[in-house]
């Protein structure tokens, strides 16, 4: 079972039809769904056909457990507390497809029991930066690791955000991921960038670098890097949760046994469906 740690919050995406006027109105089509990265990756694995685990805390209200209840539909092992007040993420989605992020973590960032059951049987445990980058979460979050390790689990980490990377530093970051020896990290290719090849290369087995419709850069153990094309390029309204879509395709993809290469395809296969989804006329 692929496990994730970290935010479920509720998403308004706002898809602007024209440029924005400030101080006037912007046309613009807004719709509401589940978000935060953890649950993304769990729920992207979850219609892929895996077993997947999502462990947080979530507001004690109406929107927590509407999100809750959505992602138990779709088979998803909920592990949750709740507690406060649901976290709500606002997307401000351009003509492109880029997005802007207005963040608002709300109870999430606030988990600090976890229970040893929770990371236990799992093949994978995926951890975003953004569950090490704040506390109690983050203490929440290398407790898992720990359990997770311990019962001979995979730890992934993907790098989140270049946000994170900067209010974090580097040197933190570097001497994070050198502490928590995870054998994959995922990353954009700003976030990959700001880090740099070699230091990723020196702290997990696999790196895999997502960069969107171009080719995926695979690297095993800082050798050979390879180029995983992706097979049926799209051009997308919407690129919300893409890479944690791809993140639910590739880790129990490589847990099942395939290569890092084709575990990577598969990571496109269902990144693609995902934006295929979400690009759909509504």
């Amino acid at each position: 079972m692929l496990g994730s740690v970290g935010d479920l919050l509720d998403d308004v995406v706002v898809r602007q039809q024209a440029p924005v006027r400030h101080g006037a109105d912007t046309p613009s089509i807004i719709v509401r769904r589940r978000g935060g990265s953890a649950a993304n990756v769990a729920a992207a694995a979850a219609r892929a056909g895996y077993r997947s685990r999502f462990i947080g805390q979530v507001g004690d209200d109406p929107a927590g457990r509407m999100l809750v209840a959505e992602l138990t539909a779709l088979g998803v092992d909920m592990r949750v507390r709740h507690r406060g007040r649901t976290g709500t993420v606002v997307a401000l989605v351009d003509h492109r497809g880029e997005r802007t992020m207005l963040t608002d973590r709300g109870t999430a960032t606030e988990l600090a029991l976890v229970e040893a059951a929770w990371g236990n049987g799992l093949h994978t445990l995926h951890v975003p930066l953004y569950s090490l980058a704040v506390e109690p979460l983050a203490t929440a979050s290398r407790s898992l690791i720990d359990i997770a390790r311990h019962d001979g689990a995979t730890i992934s980490v993907d790098l989140s955000s270049v946000t994170v990377l900067d209010d974090l530093g580097m040197g933190t970051v570097i001497a994070m991921l050198e502490a928590m020896a995870p054998e994959v990290v995922l990353a954009n290719a700003d976030e990959a960038h700001h880090v740099g090849a070699a230091a990723l290369g020196r702290v997990a087995d696999v790196v895999v670098v997502k960069r969107g419709a171009e080719p995926a850069l695979v690297t095993v153990r800082n050798e050979r890097t390879v180029e995983v094309p992706v097979p049926e390029p799209c051009e997308p309204t919407d690129t919300t949760g893409a890479g944690d879509a791809f993140a639910g395709g590739f880790l129990p993809a490589l847990a099942s046994g395939l290569s890092p290469t084709e575990a990577a395809r598969r990571g496109h296969e269902v990144a693609g469906a995902h934006l295929r989804a979400l690009s759909a006329p509504t």
